[in-house]
């Protein structure tokens, strides 16, 4: 008789169907409790200091309309010392006779003027730093010419935010809600990034912000020579600068309705995959251990679905496959729901589900292969 082999570990096809199963579900699970729950829990913090002086910072390039529309938003913030910074881009509409007639009226704008010189093309980071240069403040704020406040008391929030004495505040910037498919594609992508980084940031990873919404310290850009690091990639003026200046404690997250900026979504489908495009190609540049914890999340969900497909369709405990998937769901959509409610996105939640199927099956592998393939190109 032959004698037992104590050490046969061997796990058959089906078992390890369940194995894959239920790692991927285990950690799909833990991303929600661990990284996303915390911006669900996270509360206003109390203010109790002075508000500093604040330089907002706007690139613009052919963008008359949006800032006939959206610039008195910003330079009618409830703030008491603050100037805004327009940095005229090369424009070839009326957007610099249209800012010159809107200082005289608002005392507290500035415009920088880049004129266009034949043979030299520059990125929106070449911009950015005429305008961080022309600020008169420590504490910079940084949106787009295309985003607009939640109210007057969007300064306000931003500036609570750091009253840890952090050098960088990270906001969210939403989409504008609007009907059909595609919006609420765009809406959950922005929502579920944002999730992400102020998620991570809350556990001490911060790894980019957003340039919607987003505020630092100028001797902290300069600190670091600005964007010298990665000046030749066209993208990358926010996350990738968030990605260097970071660190476990000079960050903190604004999550107050208050705090948010509403941008306008691209319509149609081709710009915005060329805006992903654009965006996706800094992620290769991100630090090694925050690669490696973004890769965690679609990796495992993957793991999960196709262990899942493969065990329904073989008919291999069914009923704990689905009600595994059925679990995570509810973990999904309740954290989800709770946070799209702090930033005004509160129907992403119960459309989670469905709308990360369409992601991850459709929209993930295209990014993914189209970001193998990111070219510099010039800032839009």
């Amino acid at each position: 008789m032959s004698e037992m082999n104590l050490f046969d570990f061997t796990i058959g096809p089906k078992l390890a169907i369940l194995v894959v199963f239920g790692f991927g579900l285990l950690v799909q699970i833990g991303i929600y409790l661990f990284r996303f729950l915390p911006v669900a829990l996270h509360k206003k913090k109390k203010f109790d200091a002075s508000y500093p002086p604040i330089s907002v910072v706007i690139c613009a390039r052919n963008e008359e309309e949006r800032l006939q529309q959206f610039l008195p938003l910003i330079l009618q913030q409830d703030y008491p010392v603050y100037e805004v910074v327009v940095v005229n881009d090369c424009s070839f509409d009326n957007s610099y006779d249209l800012l010159k007639e809107m200082a005289t009226r608002f005392k507290n704008l500035k415009v920088a003027d880049i004129k266009e010189v034949e043979g030299r093309e520059h990125g929106k980071k070449f911009a950015l730093t005429i305008g961080i240069k022309a600020t008169s403040y420590d504490t910079l704020v940084l949106t787009d010419a295309d985003c607009y406040p939640t109210g007057n008391q969007w300064l306000k929030s931003m500036a609570e935010g750091a009253c840890g004495g952090e050098t960088i505040v990270l906001g969210y910037g939403k989409y504008e809600r609007r009907p059909g498919f595609l919006n609420n594609m765009i809406r959950f992508d922005a929502f579920t990034i944002a999730c992400t980084y102020l998620g991570m940031s809350l556990r001490g990873n911060t790894y980019m912000g957003v340039g919607r919404n987003l505020s630092y310290k100028r001797d902290l850009f300069f600190s670091v020579k600005g964007f010298a690091s990665h000046i030749h990639l066209a993208s990358g003026d926010d996350d990738l600068f968030i990605n260097e200046v970071a660190t476990s404690n000079n960050v903190a997250i604004v999550t107050h309705p208050e705090a948010i900026t509403i941008s306008l979504p691209r319509e149609s489908w081709k710009s915005w995959m060329s805006q992903k495009k654009r965006h996706l190609g800094t992620a290769m540049q991100y630090k090694s251990k925050h690669k490696n914890l973004l890769l965690l999340d679609p990796i495992t969900w993957y793991l999960m679905i196709f262990a899942a497909i493969a065990g329904i369709i073989i008919q291999y405990n069914v009923l704990i496959l689905i009600s595994g998937l059925v679990i995570r769901a509810f973990i999904q959509i309740a954290i989800l729901h709770t946070i799209g409610k702090k930033l005004d996105d509160r129907d992403l939640g119960w459309k989670a589900p469905f709308l990360e199927l369409f992601h991850r099956f459709v929209l993930f592998p295209i990014f993914a292969f189209r970001t193998l393939f990111v070219r510099k190109s010039k800032w839009t």
